[in-house]
Formats: structure tokens, sequence, C-alpha cells
């Protein structure tokens, strides 16, 4: 139970709840055993009036009534107590279920991009949903039920033990099985525990991924391909599922086996002490009542072991990632005022995932205020320059400094909070266009809301939706053009008034004329702001102060538009070319 170790300071968070939980639970065990005692009495009244000890038949039933009414009574508290456990424990079980998926997701949240890159996103949601699930049947009902055969069992086999020793030992003969069993089969259901919900993990991120490809699934005519990809993956897990269970499904039958065995040896040796006059009729009802009472708990042991073998296996798969440190590590320096000075200091960015060469000893100086556009053939560095200013990575080698300061010292929340990111793959929520624009900043107002529109002209397209800015989006806006969501992910960004803004490639998807009208409502509005602007086209960066020509991680050329235009290399080749495509 190493890896469950990690949940005992949400018990202790707790404490007073569980302690709370506890001794109710220790109550209402304790008033439910004492209903054996009352049944023996009842019995040796009733046998004590059928040999002639007690003569008055009303004697017998005023003692029969009182106990009785003593049982009734019990049970009803008995009840009350177990359910105020229930309240406690089991109601402290889904607080500790709540703190743990939030654990999870701040986690999520602190970890790098580079972590999603390496785990799929099926995998990720199963941890926070099934695994947690699992534990919360540990720290739940498997608590509960362990406080309830405990107390049983401390209670009753002490009452027993008190009452005839000998007949007592001969009672708990079959109990060392009992522990040899739960041993053994707990290793099998751990192991086969942690298999299962591997499987499971695979069945969501395959579901996860068939739904959200299900265009290309459709376009491609492939539904029965991904079926039978579906149906194997299902069988396997179908199989190791029946594996689990059948492993648990001894656990049951082993414990009833067992009771049914003290049953048998209280009858026998019991009866043959009632014959000898050791003991009473009545002593041998109590018994046979104390060694059903531990039938229950006896039972839930296999349940308990076996709800604490798969909640290990899920808290030894969360804690996998609750340990993973983030590569991208605040820093807790801050500029005294962000201006948006952007300084490449001979940097180098391999990425791990592939070892490609990103970025090599790249060195430039940007100027607060200074709108920059970065061309370059596909897969030259454009975007990776972006991802280390927003610090999305950190550089292998070489040093970044926003305003003097260097970007691994800076306080990372509030540097991200003065950069707005447009990415090249805009990323929508499923909720109402208003909503995806106010994302940059929750409390905009709707005229600013709609301003933001305007100046990535989208406004216009949103009027004409049937519910205009409260349109919900489908997922990651599905049910928009790919030119709205690129507006859209502009507004997202102009709206958060940043000193620095990134634009990756984000106008790709949209005619020259709209684009025209963005780069000219771009150029109002980066006056004081530092703008980088990725583009395969001449036109997005004829208004910048600076173009840099990125060609293998390299920068080839450098300067500005009327400059280069008339210098041979590539950014000349690249607007003949273009100019004759518009001709």
């Amino acid at each position: 139970m190493k890896a469950l170790q990690h949940i005992n300071k949400y018990f202790f968070k707790y404490r007073f709840r569980l302690i709370a939980g506890i001794f109710i639970s220790i109550l209402s065990r304790y008033l439910a055993v004492k209903v054996p005692e009352i049944v023996k009495n009842s019995i040796n009244i009733a046998d004590d009036y059928r040999t002639g000890i007690v003569s008055s038949i009303d004697v017998v039933k005023d003692e029969l009534f009182y106990n009785v009414s003593l049982i009734v009574g019990l049970a009803f508290l008995s009840g009350f107590f177990t359910f105020l456990m229930r309240q406690t424990i089991i109601v402290t079980s889904r607080l500790i279920e709540f703190d743990l998926k939030n654990e999870i997701f701040q986690q999520y949240e602190r970890l790098s991009v580079n972590f999603y890159k390496k785990n799929r996103t099926g995998d990720l949601m199963n941890r926070i949903s099934e695994d947690v699930g699992k534990v919360r049947m540990y720290v739940g009902p498997a608590v509960m039920y362990t406080i309830n055969m405990l107390v049983l069992f401390s209670v009753a086999i002490y009452k027993m033990i008190h009452i005839d020793v000998k007949l007592t030992l001969y009672t708990l003969i079959p109990f060392p099985l009992l522990s040899v069993s739960v041993f053994f089969l707990s290793r099998v259901i751990h192991k086969r525990s942690t298999i299962v919900q591997e499987y499971l993990s695979n069945l969501t991120t395959f579901g996860q991924e068939i739904f959200s490809g299900i265009n290309v699934i459709k376009s491609y005519n492939t539904e029965q391909n991904m079926l039978k990809s579906f149906e194997e993956l299902s069988d396997g897990s179908k199989e190791k599922n029946i594996n689990l269970y059948k492993a648990q499904a001894l656990f049951f039958p082993s414990m009833i086996l067992l009771i049914g065995i003290s049953n048998l040896i209280v009858l026998y040796v019991g009866g043959m002490q009632y014959i000898n006059g050791v003991i009473s009729i009545g002593t041998i009802a109590e018994f046979i009542m104390y060694v059903n009472m531990l039938t229950w708990p006896v039972a839930i042991v296999g349940w308990v072991t076996s709800t604490i073998q798969q909640a290990e296996a899920s808290q030894k798969r969360i804690n996998e990632f609750l340990k993973h440190e983030p590569e991208i590590k605040s820093g807790k320096k801050t500029p005294q005022k962000y201006l948006g000075e952007v300084v490449f200091d001979k940097v180098s960015l391999v990425y791990d995932d592939t070892n490609i060469t990103a970025i090599k000893n790249m060195s430039f100086k940007i100027n607060a205020g200074e709108t920059v556009a970065i061309l370059g053939k596909t897969g030259c560095g454009k975007s990776s320059i972006l991802n280390l200013i927003s610090r999305m990575y950190d550089p292998t080698n070489g040093n970044i400094t926003i305003d003097g300061i260097n970007l691994k010292e800076q306080d990372l929340y509030e540097m991200r909070k003065h950069i707005g990111v447009v990415p090249q793959d805009p990323f929508l929520f499923s909720d109402s266009i208003a909503n995806n624009i106010r994302f940059g900043i929750e409390n905009a107002d709707q005229d600013t809301i709609e301003q933001a529109a305007k100046d990535a002209v989208i406004h216009d397209n949103i009027i004409g939706f049937k519910e205009k800015y409260e349109t919900v989006l489908g997922e990651r806006g599905i049910t928009i053009s790919g030119g709205q969501k690129q507006r859209i992910s502009i507004a997202r960004a102009l709206i958060k008034n940043p000193e620095i803004l990134l634009f990756d490639d984000c106008l790709s998807a949209v005619d020259t004329e709209t684009e025209e009208l963005i780069l000219n409502n771009l150029k109002r509005i980066s006056q004081d702001k530092t703008t980088f602007i990725v583009s395969h086209r001449i036109s997005s960066a004829k208004y910048a102060d600076r173009v840099l020509i990125v060609d293998n991680g390299e920068i080839i050329q450098q300067g500005k538009h009327k400059d280069l235009i008339k210098a041979a290399g590539y950014y000349k080749e690249l607007y003949e070319q273009q100019l004759l495509e518009k001709e």
C-alpha cells in the first residue's frame, strides 16, 4: 500500500470527520453485538420454564416482552448510528475525491507542453476519472467496512472467549486458512487490476481519437476498419476484466465456506457440551449468532482486499503524473514595467521527442513596440521562435530575455499575462463565441468583446449568426469555417491588450482582402506593442518594422520590406512569385 500513502494527507485534513465516523461506527456495531446476549437470555428463560426451574409463565412472558422490546430498540439505534456513520465516512470519501481530482487537474495545468506530446489524452482523462473513482472506494466504503469488521471481530471474539474459551478456539480453526487465501489472492488481484486500468486507458484514448477524427474516418470510408480495431481492443479489455473477476470471485464463496465450517463446529462441539451440562442451549444460540454476525465482515474481507488492491494500482498510476516535475519552472523576477523588448542570445532548440534541431545559434534584438515579420519555408523554425518567447519550451542552449530579464528567472504566470498568442492551429472551446473571445480577459464587457471582434474583422460574420455572440460552437469550433476560427482566435488575443503579440501564421485561412483589413487594424493596434507575425505571405510582412528570413533554424536575411525586395535572396524570390500569382 505504498502508493496509497499519498492519500494520508487527506485523511489528516478530514481527521475530525473520520474520528467521528469511527466513533459512531464502533457504537453502532457494539449495539448490534448486544443482541445475541439478549437472545441467549430469552432462550434460557424459556428452557428454564420447560425444565421447571421457572414455574410462572407470566415471568417468562414479561422477560420475553422486555427482551423483544430491547432488541427492537437496539435495532433502531444501530440503524440510526449506521446512517450517521455513512454520512461521515462516505461523505468524507467524496470530499477526498474532489480534492484529489483538483490536485491532479492542477498538476496537469502545471506540466509543460512537451509532456502532452508524450502522453495521450485518453490516458490523462482515465487517470483523473476512473483511477480516482477506484481510490475513492478505498477511502470511503473500504475504510467503513474495515472499521465495521474490526469492531465486530473485536467485540464478538471477546464475548465468545468470555463465555467459553474452548468453543471459541474450535470456532476460529478455519480463520488461518482465510489469512493465507487473502494474502495470495490479493497479490493476483493487484497485478490484474493494473492491467485492467491500462486497457481502460487504451480504450478511452482510442475512442477519443476516433470521435475527434470522425471527419477523416468518414472521408476515407474506414468505419469498418475502425470498428474492427475497437472490437479487438474491447475483446482484450474484456478478457483482462474476466481474469480479474475470476480472482475476485474466489473470495466470497471461500468466506462462506469457512463460516459454514465454523457453524458446524459450534453445533457439534457446543451440542456435546450442552449434553454434558457444561453450557446452556442459549449459549449455543448466542455462539451461532456471533459466528453468523462475522459472516458479512469475513466475506467483506475479500471485497475490501480487492478494492484496496485496485485502489493501490490506480493510485500508483496517478502518482506517476503527480510526481512528474514540469520542465518549465517559474522564476520569481518581474520587470518593473513590461515594455516588450525581446533579445535572443545564441539560442538553440532541440526537440527531445524527435531530436530535431529547430533553432541553431540564433541571435537578434527586437526593441519594444516593433513589429517583426518572420518568413521562411515550412519546418524552418518560425513557430519555434514564438514557442520560445511564450516559454512553451526552454532553449537547449543560449538565453532569451524580455525587458532585460532572462525568461527562466521571470515569474512564468505573470509574464504570460503580458503576452497574447494566436496559434497556427486555433483552438476554440465548445462555448459561446462571446466567452471564447473574453477567454483572454474574463471580465470583459460586451462592447469590449465587439470591438475586439471588429478589429479581427469577424464582427459582421458573428451578427449574421442566429444567436449572434451567444452562438455556441461545436467541439474545437467545428461548426464554423477555418478563417472564422482564426479571426475569433485573433480577437481573443487582442482583447487581452498585452505588451507582446505573437501571431503564428494565423491568416492562412482568410482571403487577401480580409487579410489586408486585419493587417491595417493590427498596424493601428500594435503601435506601442511588440508584435511577431509568422507568415508565408509577403503581404503580412510589408508593414513590419523588420523582417526576419529563417531557413533551417538560422536567420539568413533580415531588414525592412522595401530593402529586402531589392536584395537578391529568398525574400525577393518569394515577393516576385506571389506578385506573379496575384497578377
